[in-house]
This record gives C-alpha cells, sequence and structure tokens, in this order.
C-alpha cells in the first residue's frame, strides 16, 4: 500500500471574468497534465450579489465539458439550442459541449454564492460529439455519513462505499464533496493509474503521511502515485472537493473556451466562430 503525498499546492488567485465575475482562478492551462483530464477549475464564494450578478453572457465552448457544483445560490442558464433552466443549492450540471453550443449562466442575487465549475478534458475521438446536458439533483448525489459522526461524503460521480454518483458520459471521474468534523482522519483507495487532486472550501488540514505541513482553504493539492488518499481535518474541521480521473494524456490545444488537440482544430473552430456556422 502506497499512500499519496502531495508533491503541488495551488492557492486560488481573485480574478475577473464574463461581464464582472469576482470569483478565484485556481487551476489553469499552467496546470492541465498534474490534472489530466481535468482542464481549469473556478470557485466563487460572495455575499454581495454585485460581484457576480452581470453574469457570463452567451460564449462558446467546443472540445469540453464543464461541471457546476453549487453548495448555495442559483445560476439560470440558456443555451443557442434552446435548452434553459435554473441550477439550484445542492445541485450540479454536466454540460458536453462537444461539436460546438453557445451559451450564458447568469448567477441570480442570494445571501451567498458558493460553489465550482470545473473543467474536463473530451477524449480526441469524442471532441464533435452532438452537445447534451445532464442536471443532478438534490436527491442524485447521495450522502454517506462517516463512522464516529466523523463528517459525511457526497458521492456527485464515482463510488464510495459500494454506492455509485451518476454515471459520466465520455471521462469517468470521481467527484466527491467532503466534510470532516475536527481530528477526523478519512482514508479511502485511489486507482494508482489516476490523477488526484483536492480543493478545500472551508477549513483546514493535513493530508498523506506529512502531518508537518497543513494545507488551508482556498487551495488546491495535487498528489503523486499511490493507491490510498489520506486526510486529517484541522482543528476547525475540513471541507474539500476529491477529484480524480485517468488521464487522457492527448496533446491540447487551448483557445479560451474551446479545446482541442491540433492548433489546426482550434483555428477552424474560431474561424467557424466568424462565419456563423459554430453551431452544426
Amino acid at each position: 500500500m502506497k499512500t499519496r503525498n502531495i508533491f503541488k499546492t495551488v492557492k486560488g488567485q481573485p480574478v475577473i471574468d464574463g461581464a464582472g465575475v469576482h470569483l478565484i482562478r485556481v487551476l489553469g492551462p499552467s496546470d492541465v497534465y498534474d490534472i489530466d483530464p481535468f482542464l481549469m477549475l473556478d470557485a466563487f464564494d460572495s455575499e454581495n450579489p454585485e460581484d457576480y450578478i452581470l453574469g457570463f453572457p452567451m460564449h462558446p465552448h467546443r472540445g469540453i465539458e464543464t461541471i457546476t457544483y453549487l453548495i448555495n445560490g442559483e445560476i439560470d442558464h440558456k443555451d443557442s439550442l434552446g435548452n434553459g433552466g435554473t441550477i439550484k443549492k445542492g445541485e450540479s450540471q454536466w454540460m458536453t459541449s462537444g461539436r460546438g453550443i453557445l451559451h450564458e449562466e447568469m448567477p441570480q442575487a442570494s445571501d451567498r454564492l458558493f460553489g465550482l465549475q470545473i473543467w474536463l478534458n473530451m477524449p480526441k475521438m469524442s471532441k464533435m460529439d452532438e452537445p447534451a446536458y445532464f442536471d443532478i439533483t438534490r436527491d442524485m448525489i447521495k450522502s454517506i455519513d462517516l463512522p464516529e459522526n466523523g463528517g459525511v461524503v457526497k458521492v456527485i460521480s464515482g463510488s464510495y462505499d459500494d454506492i455509485d454518483g451518476v454515471d459520466t458520459r465520455h471521462v469517468q471521474v470521481t467527484i466527491f464533496d467532503i466534510s470532516l468534523n475536527p481530528g477526523f482522519e478519512f482514508e479511502i483507495p485511489s486507482n494508482e493509474e489516476n490523477n488526484l487532486f483536492i480543493y478545500i472550501f472551508e477549513g483546514n488540514g493535513f493530508f498523506g503521511e506529512n502531518e508537518d505541513i497543513i494545507v488551508d482553504n482556498k487551495t488546491v493539492a495535487i498528489f503523486d502515485e499511490g493507491d490510498h488518499f489520506k486526510a486529517k481535518a484541522g482543528a476547525n474541521g475540513l471541507r474539500f472537493m476529491l477529484f480524480s480521473g485517468k488521464p487522457l494524456r492527448e496533446p491540447i490545444a487551448w483557445g479560451g473556451p474551446i479545446v482541442m488537440n491540433t492548433d489546426e482544430e482550434l483555428d477552424e473552430a474560431f474561424r467557424e466562430l466568424r462565419l456563423g456556422t459554430f453551431i452544426k
């Protein structure tokens, strides 16, 4: 048995994106080969609606899946294909952009907008698949109480203790929302072929075999190889997202909201946007 240890931490940085949304950009192009098959992670946490109500007006995506997970708040969305709806507190949405979609995401004023969006790469063979949405409602996210009142694991995708999350379309990944009470130790098996990283929402904790280094909130910790993951909550408890998946190990050509495999494919996508032929 080999426990995974941290080999890299990334502290989120405040940025403004969309039409003026204040968010925390944690992972991006400089991290892609460490987190493959994931691409980017943005987190948001604000009690001031002026930080986010201008939202993300209509914009394109191709070649990726976007996964939005809301702990609190609401986000209205619609797209160029006539789809629309609202992502609510405790829900998630899995959007496959595939060959191309234009969509907008508009957070609504609330007491707190709290959650994240992560981008998941699509395999070369699937990048031009038909766009699709998958709404993950609260009743679809299974919650498992840990022993000794240690906390809760919410299974969005993947499997924990024989409880399965949702089936993903193109790349099978594990996504958990894990809350640990102060001092509680948590350990699970981990597929040694997968990349694994976490994002801390609240509190802090220790990870792997080294309990001399504490990792604070608003931080990503990326782990080395191993077949077990281990965490211990700090004095104020710990809440984090765990992400794990088998790397695609394919070339990445990234241009803003579009991620393909070659520069030629990227150029073609932007040419289609200029010509108005992006939506098939």
